[in-house]
């Protein structure tokens, strides 16, 4: 039986005239990888700051492992993990320090801090840095050790904001590994990243948000399934008459094309054998043509279609 981790009902943020959440609404349950997507400016944010009580709100109700979350409820907050995007670590500590007393905040017995400190510096991998101050460590070292702070305690929820910007590959495979970890050893986990791929490989309910609404909410396929396109095809080819794009663009299945004189996009809406078919008219004209390719929908063109806006890598 399922267990709602977070509930978000009716939520409505004003700063003075401009509504920043507008009576937004969500659930999640136990066990999710819940990503949170959205433009600059969408509210993604608030709604975090709202749900640890860091921002009051003029309307609605947030409920946290069942029970009603307030700016006191110290007993909900323990059992929560927030890694934002910028990183909240001490400089004057070294790494193994500033994991000791971030995991100290909850955990006072002194053996099982010990214990848990360690389990989070192997997490992460930090066991030949332990000793390093921070303004020593590069940035994907430093991200490991901001998540390392965030997760020591052991929380049921965490919540991971934008958690692998600027970072080099090796360390973001390192992190999005420790995260699908984290959630198969029992963590519900909110995600916020301007990453489309990071969102296709890790979550498992998604809800994208823009000017303070839901606007569509669902697993990565439920939410490919809303837009129109649901295959593009790439051609590579030199010198397609209008003509020829013409019959192609009046193909069952077609609602758009382009052509920029080297590479012919055909963008289709349903069908099963639009490929077969373009290919069919240029076979038939004798034209040559290079690489060939096929694409089905990505978050990124739902994200797009459905607000009309890119991601930009910035703090909304």
């Amino acid at each position: 039986m399922e267990r709602t981790v977070v509930k978000i009902e009716n939520l409505v943020k004003r700063y003075g005239d401009l509504v920043a959440l507008d009576h937004l609404s969500l659930d999640i349950q136990e066990g999710e990888v819940f990503g949170l997507l959205g433009p600059n400016g969408s509210g993604k944010t608030t709604t975090i700051n709202c749900l640890l009580s860091l921002l009051s709100f003029d309307k609605g109700n947030i409920e946290i492992f069942g029970k009603k979350m307030t700016p006191v409820s110290y007993d909900i907050k323990k059992e929560i993990g927030v890694i934002m995007q910028n990183v909240a670590v001490f400089k004057e500590l070294t790494v193994y320090e500033n994991i000791d007393y971030f995991c100290g905040l909850y955990i006072t017995d002194k053996v099982k801090r010990k214990q848990y400190v360690e389990e989070a510096v192997s997490f992460v991998g930090l066991e030949d840095f332990l000793k390093f101050h921070p303004k020593k460590l590069s940035g994907g070292l430093l991200r490991r050790l901001n998540i390392a702070c965030g997760i020591a305690h052991k929380p049921r929820l965490i919540i991971l904001d934008e958690p692998t910007v600027a970072v080099d590959p090796q360390s973001r495979n390192k992190i999005l590994e420790g995260i699908a970890e984290l959630n198969r050893n029992g963590a519900t986990i909110i995600y916020t990243s301007h990453y489309m791929e990071e969102v296709e490989q890790l979550c498992t309910r998604i809800a994208i948000m823009d000017k303070g609404y839901k606007i569509a909410e669902g697993t990565k396929d439920e939410l490919k399934r809303m837009i129109k396109n649901t295959e593009t095809v790439s051609i590579e080819i030199l010198g397609l008459s209008p003509e020829t794009r013409a019959q192609i663009a009046a193909l069952p299945h077609v609602y758009n094309t382009a052509y920029d004189g080297e590479k012919l996009t055909v963008y289709c809406s349903g069908g099963k054998h639009n490929l077969i078919r373009i290919l069919d008219i240029l076979q038939k004209q004798d034209l040559s043509f290079g690489r060939v390719y096929s694409e089905l929908p990505t978050l990124n063109d739902v994200f797009l279609e459905i607000t009309g806006k890119a991601l930009r890598d910035k703090e909304d």
